[in-house]
C-alpha cells in the first residue's frame, strides 16, 4: 500500500508558525508519509512576493530542517512561468506515477475560493484535498458548485490510501491564526523579537534580521 504524500504550496513570504502547524497536524492526523513544501515563484492571482525567491527558499529550508518528513520542492520557485496548482499537481503526478495518493493541503479560506482557481475542476482528478478548519467552524457555509462537490467527494475519515485522488477531507486545526501580512507589518513597525517569535521559528527570524527583510 502506497502512503499518501502531502502537498503544501504558498508564497511563504515569510514562512511562519501557522504553516508549520498545518503541516505538523497533517503528518500526525492524515497518515501522510511526508509533506512536500512548494514555494510559488510567480503566483498569478496576487501581487509579487516581497522577498526574493532565494530568500523565501532559504527561510523554508531553515523552518523545515528538523523534520525529516518535510521536503522542499524548489521547482515552482525557480520557474519563470506562473505557478498554477493544477499544473504543479500534473508535474507531481508524472513524478509519483498514477497510483500514489497525493493530498493537497489548504486552509478553509483557500478552499472557499477554489472555484476561482485555474482549471480547478481538474484538481480532484489529480489529488485529494485536505482542508484545515478552525475549531467550531466546519465547512458549513458552502454553496452552489462547491457545496455539491464537497457532498459528492467528502471523506469522513482521513483514509486517502484507497485511491490516488478524488476525496475531500476536512479536519480541525487547533492553532492560532497567523498571516504573512501581519508578520511583515510587525517587522516593518519594529516589533520586538519576543513578539515575532510567537509567529516565526527562531531560525527564520534570525534570517530575516540578518538579511534586513521586510523593513519597509
Amino acid at each position: 500500500m502506497l502512503e499518501p504524500i502531502g502537498i503544501l504550496g504558498g508564497t511563504f513570504d515569510p514562512v511562519h508558525r501557522g504553516h508549520l502547524a498545518l503541516a505538523h497536524a497533517a503528518l500526525d492526523r492524515l497518515g501522510l508519509a511526508k509533506v512536500r513544501w512548494i514555494p510559488a515563484g510567480h503566483p498569478p492571482h496576487r501581487a509579487p512576493p516581497h522577498a526574493t525567491v532565494e530568500d523565501r527558499l532559504a527561510m523554508v529550508r531553515l523552518a523545515i530542517a528538523d523534520e525529516p518528513r518535510y521536503q522542499l520542492d524548489d521547482s515552482e520557485a525557480k520557474s519563470t512561468l506562473p505557478s498554477y496548482t493544477v499544473e504543479t499537481l500534473e508535474r507531481l503526478r508524472r513524478h509519483y506515477g498514477p497510483d500514489r495518493p497525493l493530498v493537497l493541503l489548504m486552509g478553509a479560506d483557500a478552499f472557499y475560493g477554489l472555484p476561482k482557481w485555474h482549471r480547478w475542476e481538474d484538481i480532484l482528478r489529480l489529488a485529494h484535498i485536505a482542508v484545515a478548519t478552525r475549531p467550531g467552524f466546519p465547512l458549513t457555509g458552502l454553496a452552489g458548485t462547491l457545496a455539491d462537490l464537497f457532498g459528492r467527494c467528502r471523506l469522513v475519515s482521513a483514509d486517502f490510501s484507497q485511491s490516488p485522488a478524488g476525496g475531500i477531507h476536512a479536519f480541525e486545526l487547533i492553532a492560532g491564526t497567523v498571516s504573512a501580512t501581519e508578520v511583515r507589518m510587525l517587522i516593518a513597525a519594529g516589533a520586538p523579537d519576543a513578539k515575532l517569535l510567537e509567529l516565526l521559528p527562531p531560525a527564520v527570524l534570525d534570517y530575516i534580521r540578518r538579511h534586513h527583510l521586510y523593513r519597509d
